[in-house]
């Protein structure tokens, strides 16, 4: 059984470190987080938000129906940040920039920009690090939309590394995992106190950006 990082644990909230391939659920099942948790939550857990099960990285729950409300209520009204990490594929010309385009599911899962009858949807980000075929970025999702921060991305010719859904596919094979990471999550504890948590970096995603800084990335040899 996979062993989930707790990051933060008080009496209203706990804040893991999701990995890569797990679905953000704590419904019983094989793939969610439930039987993973279930000797570190002894009650019911409710999910605030969710991350792609491609992706990893700090992923927030709330212990009690009240907290939930509560945390619920931060997210609606665009008070929580969340910072990303990511590699996007090609060398991306400006330092930081927004994208603005609305986007809507056009069916199978698979979200898209439309500008007639997408959602608004905006992404901030800067670049850290340009590579030798790809760039790293710090992301800023100020929406929620499912895949925002891929379909962005894609939509502005650089698809995350790894994206098997964005992207073209017999390149993204080659790539071991989505090159997505939730860094960082700023909210407010139901008690009021400011709360900043982080995920560290792990090795799943490290070792790839370790080999993009030293050449252009090939598939590892069986």
């Amino acid at each position: 059984m996979t062993t989930i990082p707790i990051l933060f644990e008080d009496t209203d909230v706990l804040a893991v470190h999701k990995p890569e391939g797990l679905v953000s659920s704590v419904q019983d099942g094989q793939e969610g987080l439930a039987p993973h948790l279930a000797a570190a939550a002894a009650g019911r857990l409710y999910l605030v938000h969710r991350l792609d099960k491609e992706a990893s990285g700090v992923l927030l729950l709330a212990k009690n129906a009240q907290a939930h409300q509560l945390l619920n209520d931060q997210f609606s009204r665009g008070e929580v940040r969340k910072i990303y990490l990511a590699v996007a594929l090609g060398l991306i010309g400006q330092s930081r920039g927004f994208i603005d385009k609305p986007i809507r599911e056009f069916g199978s899962g698979r979200m898209g920009v439309d500008p007639e009858r997408g959602k608004p949807s905006r992404t901030e980000f800067e670049v850290t690090e340009r590579l030798k075929e790809a760039t790293l970025v710090k992301i800023r999702p100020l929406s929620g939309r499912r895949h925002q921060i891929r379909v962005h991305f894609y939509s502005i010719g650089h698809p995350l590394a790894g994206d098997l859904r964005y992207g073209e596919r017999p390149i993204q094979q080659e790539y071991p995992r989505l090159m997505l990471h939730a860094l960082d999550i700023a909210f407010k504890l139901p008690g009021g106190q400011e709360r900043k948590i982080e995920a560290p970096v792990p090795e799943s995603f490290q070792s790839v950006l370790e080999e993009l800084r030293l050449h252009s990335w090939k598939k590892p040899q069986p």
